[in-house]
């Protein structure tokens, strides 16, 4: 209740019940997400390399320059909307939605990047492919992703997108996961 106590107060009270240092760092995954950029894999990477005034490549490297953030799941089970796109890639989504998105797409809209985990419509602008599943009622949890993850996509070209999605399929593949400390804002 904010009229008997209010916000500054709630945190100290709540920080001492965990204990001194309780939260300032937590654990989080950081999972490495290859990526292939390749032709048709982005058939809107051109127009997003032009709108930022860069190359194909150049706008390749600048979205995998970054760790991107977990923010939330949600449109699709394992669509997760993932921030924060550098500056000269944000673009509004596309004007005209795609009747189909095939499964595993990369896209960009606005400041957030995204993977569709199965074919749907959708608007954001495809700049790539994933060869891992997002979602797999099979596994527990069934979203590879989750909430408060890191995301770091590493390029690679086809024959390796091939390589890597062929023995994914066939239960084999795997992914860089790793666990890092990360400081958690609201304990400052």
């Amino acid at each position: 209740d904010p009229l008997v106590l209010d916000f500054d107060a709630a945190v100290v009270r709540v920080r001492g019940l965990l204990g001194e240092g309780a939260g300032a760092h937590r654990k989080t995954r950081r999972v490495h997400m290859p990526a292939c950029y390749d032709g048709d894999f982005g058939p809107d990477l051109a127009e997003v390399a032009a709108h930022a005034g860069v190359s194909r490549e150049e706008a390749i490297r600048l979205h995998a320059s970054v760790d991107y953030h977990v923010y939330m799941l949600g449109f699709l089970p394992g669509f997760a909307y993932m921030g924060d796109v550098p500056e000269p890639l944000r673009m509004p989504r596309i004007q005209t939605p795609r009747v189909k998105v095939p499964a595993r797409s990369l896209g960009l809209a606005i400041g957030q990047t995204g993977i569709y985990p199965v074919e749907s419509p959708g608007g954001w602008r495809l700049i790539g492919v994933v060869p891992v599943e997002m979602f797999d009622m099979g596994k527990s949890p069934p979203a590879l992703l989750s909430p408060g993850d890191l995301v770091r996509f590493h390029p690679v070209d086809r024959a390796a997108f091939d390589a890597i999605r062929a023995d994914w399929v066939t239960g084999q593949g795997k992914i860089e996961i790793e666990e890092v400390a990360r400081a958690n804002p609201r304990a400052q």
